[in-house]
């Protein structure tokens, strides 16, 4: 949602930029289109860091010998992280 959501405030920022001709006395529209365009940037960068870090699993896998049976026993566990939880 974040990459979205960066994409769409850059995309207003860039109209409200380059696209749009009104001079209002109170509100600079280019200045708010650069700031616009900016968090647009940084939000979607923000998104590709958390996406990417999703992603992440570590896999272990322990082999070990039961002294009681003499059967060989494999254990695997599976941890990944969701960062969509702290947020």
């Amino acid at each position: 949602m974040s990459i979205g959501a960066g994409i769409a405030l850059f995309a207003i920022g860039a109209i409200l930029a380059f696209a749009v001709n009104v001079q209002v006395e109170w509100v600079n529209l280019d200045m708010i289109g650069y700031i616009l365009m900016g968090a647009g940037a940084v939000i979607f960068i923000i998104g590709l860091v958390l996406m990417a870090r999703r992603r992440r699993s570590d896999t272990v896998t322990r082999t070990a010998v039961d002294p009681a049976a003499g059967e060989r026993i494999t254990r695997q566990s599976t941890a990944s992280t969701d960062d969509a939880a702290g947020l």
